[in-house]
């Protein structure tokens, strides 16, 4: 069993190890009393007042206390995050580092705004940690990156991952505002997932979607209408990863027509 974890642990690619490695050290550390979570949460007058930056980090760090909910989270973070990192971003590390800064700078300004707007502030002044909406702000672009795979919920019905993000919206509406919810999620199944106060998780979830969605359009959608890429991983943080070029190998014995303008200059 030890050695199947530490051969999974090993497989994940960078950013994912390094992530969860993080969010794993940060939470034993407040488990045991080393650090405390009040040092760590999103407050933006400290930041700005006691230049505390460290917490605009943090807080994407910290999955509550350990234990069996801590790790179905921790699950539910290396699936996505590794899923993206190995597949959508292949070979690109640098632009997932990236996709993963801009989330969480949107992320991040979407509470500060909304905590000085009358009506919303008192929503998003509960929200503390958004570690649980950059995590769903993963599932959301993965899920319109690989829109025609099947999925299941809780065996009742099927449905593809384009309407994943929906489903996961919908559903914690739906069983109201103080049930302890098990979610599944999972490629073709559902894997324990538990959350609480839903009233909070559904603006969790809403953020989540918001960054997802500006990362998406602004990244996949916008270049196809105007050709032009906003996105653009600066240079300094692509010499922070050595990327590998991804070689895609040609299949043996088989002929390719060479181009147009051969065939023509050999008449």
């Amino acid at each position: 069993m030890a050695q199947a974890v530490e051969d999974w642990y090993k497989q994940m690619p960078i950013i994912t190890r390094s992530y969860v490695t993080a969010a794993v050290v940060t939470t034993i550390g407040c488990s045991l009393d080393i650090i405390s979570p009040s040092k760590l949460y999103l407050n933006p007058k400290l930041v700005m007042t006691n230049y505390e930056f460290w917490r605009l980090v943090t807080n994407f760090l910290y999955f509550r206390k350990m234990d069996l909910d801590f790790m179905f989270h921790m699950f539910f973070l290396a699936r996505y995050c590794k899923l993206l990192e190995e597949n959508s971003f292949r070979g690109r590390t640098a632009d997932f580092f990236y996709m993963l800064l801009f989330g969480a700078s949107v992320l991040t300004s979407i509470v500060i705004i909304g905590g000085n707007i009358p009506y919303l502030s008192e929503s998003f002044s509960k929200i503390i940690f958004l570690s649980n909406s950059l995590t769903f702000m993963m599932v959301y672009v993965w899920s319109k990156q690989n829109p025609f795979i099947h999925m299941s919920f809780l065996g009742l019905f099927t449905f593809t991952a384009a309407y994943l993000p929906w489903v996961l919206l919908g559903f914690s509406v739906l069983v109201g505002a103080s049930a302890w919810v098990d979610l599944l999620l999972r490629q073709d199944m559902l894997l324990y997932y538990k959350l609480s106060h839903l009233p909070v998780f559904d603006v969790l979830l809403d953020v989540g979607m918001i960054a997802g969605h500006a990362y998406y359009f602004l990244e996949d959608v916008y270049p196809r209408m105007t050709g032009r890429r906003p996105l653009r991983t600066p240079g300094f943080i692509k010499s922070l990863f050595a990327d590998d070029a991804v070689v895609v190998a040609r299949p043996a014995n088989v002929r390719f027509a060479p181009p147009a303008e051969e065939l023509h200059q050999g008449r």
